[in-house]
């Protein structure tokens, strides 16, 4: 059964925070996301499961004391609070799988991804917070883990604790970073991250446009992508896809996990006894975790979270003031906005939802485009006998966000059976995403015509397809839920 509540613990306040001013920031290759794939399908996982087919299943854990000492802790609170760890480790990664997915170099004891997994109270929604590994950090008096030597507190990048003082130092640094008190620990690394994601049978991914990494060995066209776990290592790993670097991965690792859930929850392996053993076993033997993070904590959250689905999770980073903050000794960091983290935390705190939460609404399947529609001018031209066909288009059109002339006029010339758009060859990224909204329609490249993209409907017309481009974060934390990231 689910943990009784707990009573209400008072709001600490977020790490000290310092002016903020802009340097050049250096860029290193990293893999992110790690395997919150784990904690999200063994959070998933069990339900309607037999105790006696998974008990034991934890007996293959390597486990950590990250709690060891600690003290002057925050005061627990509803619901159940994870750290996430990724570590570089490529120790077991074998040559051909570093070849593949391009995981040269030596593993590192460090940590490369660091995230805050809140699973509320109800069970019924799971909030996962990205902290970036880079983040200005306060870390506490400590005894290095490598040397012995004692350290008073002082400024450091987030990732630096897991390597000066591992799980324990790392657990103490975030708690006091958010007045979060983390429950559970859970670490892993590359292997891990890819026996997972084969487990469960690969995962689909959707880009709205070519994405490719000389760094990672990324190389997907546009369109749907099954992806084993080689492949969506690449994917989350990838920062040199476009200019937008860190933010986009974080983008592209929210897409991987909501997409994780949606083929975990959809691929009916949580119904079948063998097969969720088989997936829960390989899962469970390549991660190290807490000694109270087992079967029968497994079998509590997964009973209380039947029915769970990707519009069930949330994702955001915490907001950030200063993507270079300098610290001298230490180089470019990244600064917390830290009002706005402040009360990102007090929500995880207080078991509150990030996204707004949509009554009795379940949204709209639509499909990924390059462009958003309300920056493509669009001219809608009747190109049949039928009356008021322009119209009905340039009304669905707009409709789905498309900038029409709400003008629509007749085509020229005889009766045209296949609907037409016709663009200037400069403006072919807007061209693709109108031809999304019109299946089937015929694309003719017009020179000089402009940025005005002029459709004519023919007799093949049916309707509009609803499409949006890639789904921006909203509301007061930029969060978003994960049935706005999955493929349609």
């Amino acid at each position: 059964m689910p943990p009784p509540p707990r009573p209400p613990r008072p709001r600490p306040a977020v790490a000290r925070t310092a002016p903020a001013r802009r340097v050049r920031r250096t860029v290193r290759p990293r893999w992110g996301l790690r395997m919150a794939t784990t904690l999200s399908v063994l959070v998933l996982g069990a339900g309607g499961i037999g105790h006696a087919l998974v008990t034991g299943l934890d007996t293959g854990i390597n486990r950590v004391d990250p709690f060891k000492d600690m003290k002057n802790r925050p005061q627990a609170g509803n619901g159940v609070n994870v750290l996430v760890v990724g570590t570089d480790g490529r120790d077991r990664i074998t040559p051909e799988e570093r070849r593949a997915y391009r995981l040269g170099g030596a593993p590192c004891h460090c940590t490369d991804t660091l995230m805050l997994v809140h699973i509320s109270e109800d069970r019924e929604r799971a909030s996962v917070v990205s902290l970036p590994r880079d983040s200005y950090a306060e870390m506490p008096e400590h005894v290095d883990a490598t040397t012995g030597k004692r350290h008073h507190a002082h400024p450091v990048k987030l990732n630096a604790a897991y390597a000066e003082g591992g799980p324990g130092l790392t657990v103490r640094t975030v708690e006091g970073m958010t007045g979060v008190k983390i429950d559970h620990y859970l670490e892993v690394d590359f292997t891990s991250f890819m026996k997972t994601v084969d487990a469960v049978g690969g995962v689909r991914i959707c880009t709205p446009r070519p994405m490719k990494d000389p760094y990672t060995g990324l190389d997907l066209a546009a369109g749907p992508h099954d992806l084993n776990g080689g492949q969506a290592l690449q994917y989350v790993r990838s920062r040199h896809v476009d200019g937008a670097a860190d933010i986009a991965r974080m983008q592209r690792q929210q897409r991987f996990l909501a997409a994780l859930i949606h083929r975990t929850t959809s691929s009916g392996v949580l119904l079948n006894p063998v097969r969720f053993r088989e997936v829960a076993t390989t899962m469970l033997n390549s991660v190290r975790a807490d000694q109270g993070f087992g079967t029968e904590q497994l079998l509590s959250l997964a009973k209380a979270m039947q029915g769970f689905t990707p519009a069930s999770s949330e994702f955001v980073s915490v907001p950030i003031g200063d993507m270079s903050f300098p610290v001298k000794g230490i180089g470019s960091t990244v600064k917390w906005d830290a009002p706005r983290a402040q009360r990102l935390f007090e929500a995880l705190r207080d078991d509150r939802p990030l996204t707004p939460r949509k009554a009795d609404a379940k949204p709209a399947r639509t499909v990924v485009v390059d462009v958003a529609p309300k920056t493509i001018r669009v001219q809608v031209y009747n190109g049949t006998r039928t009356d008021g066909l322009g119209r009905k288009v340039d009304d669905a059109l707009r409709s789905t966000g498309f900038d029409t002339t709400r003008a629509p006029r007749t085509g020229a010339g005889p009766q045209l059976g296949r609907t037409r758009i016709e663009y200037d060859p400069r403006w072919d990224r807007s061209a693709k995403s109108l031809a999304a909204a019109l299946p089937g329609a015929e694309l003719k490249a017009v020179k000089g015509q402009g940025a005005t993209l002029r459709v004519t409907a023919g007799a093949d017309y049916r309707r509009v397809v609803a499409v949006r481009a890639e789904e921006k974060p909203t509301g007061r934390f930029d969060a978003v839920t994960g049935d706005q990231v999955v493929c349609p």
